[in-house]
């Protein structure tokens, strides 16, 4: 599968962009051919991003890898414990 072609700042200006060609009565294939996307890519960004402001998208991928960051903390504490306990139980 291909990657990312187009960062979230850059998906959120496009949604910003096809607002304001709808807005001038442009039909939603008119306006993915002019912002060079397809409709069902559309669609799953509005989806996604929908009211979503720049800042916005920022905080939420910071928040994004926080909580990766914590996720991956406490599943080493978790071993570390599984460990402990069975070093305890006398197995060693």
């Amino acid at each position: 599968m291909k990657g990312n072609r187009y960062t979230t700042e850059q998906i959120i200006k496009k949604l910003q962009e096809a607002e304001v060609e709808l807005a001038n009565k442009m039909t939603v294939k008119e306006m993915c051919r002019k912002l060079e996307i397809h409709f069902q890519t559309y669609y799953k960004w509005r989806r996604k991003y929908g009211a979503m402001t720049i800042s916005e998208a920022r905080r939420l991928k910071q928040l994004e890898m926080e909580n990766r960051r914590l996720k991956r903390i406490v599943a080493n504490q978790m071993l570390d414990i599984e460990i402990l306990k069975e070093f305890n139980k006398g197995k060693y």
